[in-house]
């Protein structure tokens, strides 16, 4: 699922509900950046946690 995320989308962290809501800066093969209100830029790999994509 991740793989579909693109730079603007806005996702959350399913274990990291206090991080608020990210946007999503980059995503080159599998490492995802993201900008999260509450917790800032963080590195994620996309293996390991499926972000949740947020309609606004």
């Amino acid at each position: 699922m991740n793989s579909v995320l693109e730079p603007g989308m806005l996702v959350r962290h399913p274990g990291q509900d206090d991080w608020g809501i990210g946007q999503v800066q980059s995503n080159i093969n599998g490492k995802l950046t993201v900008n999260f209100r509450e917790q800032g830029k963080v590195v994620l790999d996309g293996t390991q946690v499926q972000l949740q994509i947020v309609f606004e």
